[in-house]
């Protein structure tokens, strides 16, 4: 009887749209999350070989080059310790890639556990459950991350579990939300009726349904990770030196000689903008081509 509920989650309509036809589609219908994804792979490139890419190492100094504006031996320019900015800002892209797939997984999984579990039983687990989640959401972000960091002191690690911990909670009232949708379908209660036990229910019909909004909360969640992480480097709260960040570098030498070096503060500024916003808008291309309600009818 459980196979019932299986063969009517596979007798549902699926489109044939493998990799190559979504992007495909990425390129046609949405070119603006297409430039975001574009700008995503490259980010995602840079930071997986910095080592091989940088020319400089990114603590390597040089008193001779100090200061020096952007050329073609140093394509960002010099910090003021001769430092090659160009290089900083590659293995300032690799920490970002961690940070930001890091915490965004951690906060994509406690996401997924809290509304699915939430959203499915409902009931008082749930009414409880979304109490916590309203009191955590009301206060502030930034004073969260500024006090536990505080606490626990700076470093990749803390700053992976705090922000996994702040986005993941937050989120979970997305993936409730669907899940709640999934519950009432027919396929649900079948699986029900015929005795599936709840682990099977969740893992088999429930998860895959709401795949769709987790993969583009997890690709918003990027972005956000870091930005985040770059304002709290900014405050000296996140990765410290001599580990280049974005952030670090707009608070050390970029805010110290914005006058005198302009590029030591728009190079991390730049890169922090360009690469938030494609990932905010390929995240928002992926919503309109996984829900078929932003598709409209034909």
């Amino acid at each position: 009887m459980v196979a019932i509920a299986d063969a009517m989650v596979a007798a549902l309509p699926r489109k044939r749209n493998g990799a190559v036809h979504f992007i495909v589609r990425l390129f046609r219908e949405k070119p603006l999350g297409a430039f975001g994804f574009v700008v995503c792979v490259v980010f995602l490139f840079c930071g997986l070989f910095a080592d091989v890419l940088a020319p400089y190492g990114y603590n390597q100094i040089s008193p001779v080059n100090r200061l020096k504006p952007p050329s073609a031996k140093f394509w960002f320019g010099t910090d003021n310790l001769g430092r090659d900015m160009f290089s900083r800002i590659l293995y300032g892209a690799q920490l970002s890639v961690i940070i930001g797939l890091s915490a965004a997984g951690l906060a994509t999984v406690i996401s997924v556990f809290i509304g699915v579990v939430s959203g499915y039983l409902g009931g008082k687990i749930d009414m409880v459950t979304q109490r916590f989640v309203d009191a955590w959401m009301c206060f502030p972000d930034l004073i969260i991350l500024i006090v536990v960091v505080s606490v626990v002191g700076p470093g990749m690690g803390p700053v992976i579990v705090i922000l996994g911990l702040l986005y993941g909670i937050g989120g979970s009232r997305i993936v409730r939300g669907a899940v709640l949708s999934v519950r009432e379908n027919p396929y649900i209660h079948a699986a029900q009726s015929s005795g599936a036990t709840t682990p099977r229910i969740l893992w088999r019909h429930v998860l895959p349904n709401v795949m769709a909004p987790v993969i583009v909360l997890f690709t918003t969640r990027v972005g956000a990770v870091i930005l985040a992480e770059s304002g709290l480097a900014f405050l000296g709260l996140g990765v410290p030196p001599p580990a280049p960040t974005w952030g670090g570098m707009l608070s050390g030498s970029g805010r110290s000689f914005m006058y005198l070096a302009p590029w030591l503060a728009l190079a991390p500024g730049l890169c922090i903008t360009v690469v938030v916003y494609a990932i905010n808008v390929f995240g928002d291309a992926l919503r309109d081509l996984l829900d078929p309600r932003m598709r409209g009818s034909r």
